[in-house]
């Protein structure tokens, strides 16, 4: 494959990154994992497009989840749907650890990861038009207002994503909180190449697909709502 035109920029100020590395305690046998599995698993960022049928040594459907947490939903679909590859970005090594553990328990060979900052993978390694599903499920809400420049979901960020999209590809989005759903709603209908699955209620029931996540569970039990939002690919434009 030919190497990405996507080479890092040379911005004279830092960007500013939408987590923070809050890292607990590594397990034993999340500590193992990352030391014995990623050779199976993981994948070392480069900033320069990623061969991914090679990588899973197959052409398949592919889907990106952002932000995966434990590995619950990327877990859960990669067993229920092998017909499909999937890739999960996350930079918090527990997460990864145990995902890692749970992957190797299951024999699944239709999962890979990223360890890295999700920006930067998007625009330097993923194809464009390639992804069939792009997930993001409870991204950090920063709620603080001072803090709002550090969410993950910004038109610029949504722009490129939309880009790694074949038409007809879907963007799943999902949080657990209200003004940051309704920022994402504004951020994704004014993205004029993706449309809208559920225009009539803005928001999207929950769907069956999406797996109810540890995170999802305990903000429940906190009276939390939920928001879903699903829209499409309707048409590449030109950057």
């Amino acid at each position: 494959m030919a190497p990405s035109d996507r080479t890092p920029s040379a911005d004279r100020f830092p960007r500013i990154r939408s987590f923070v590395r809050r890292e607990g305690k590594l397990t034993r046998g999340q500590a193992r994992a990352l030391e014995n599995l990623w050779s199976v698993y993981g994948i070392d960022y480069q900033p320069q497009l990623l061969d991914l049928p090679g990588i899973f040594g197959r052409r398949a459907p592919l889907v990106l989840e952002i932000g995966f947490g434990n590995g619950d939903a990327l877990l859960h679909s990669a067993q229920q749907h092998p017909e499909n590859n999937f890739l999960g970005i996350e930079v918090h090594r527990p997460g990864v650890g145990s995902l890692l553990l749970r992957a190797e328990q299951s024999a699944l060979k239709n999962l890979r990861v990223l360890r890295h900052d999700a920006v930067e993978v998007v625009e330097h390694c993923i194809e464009d038009h390639s992804l069939a599903e792009v997930r993001i499920f409870f991204p950090d809400p920063w709620p603080k207002k001072r803090h709002h420049k550090r969410r993950l979901v910004q038109g610029d960020f949504i722009h490129k994503l939309s880009r790694t999209l074949a038409t007809d590809g879907r963007l799943h989005l999902a949080t657990d909180w209200e003004e940051y759903a309704q920022q994402m709603l504004q951020v994704l209908c004014a993205e004029r190449t993706l449309k809208n699955i559920h225009p009539d209620s803005k928001f999207a029931p929950r769907p069956e697909s999406r797996p109810e996540t540890r995170f999802e569970k305990r903000g429940q039990l906190l009276g939390h709502g939920v928001w879903d939002l699903l829209f499409v690919k309707i048409q590449n434009i030109a950057d």
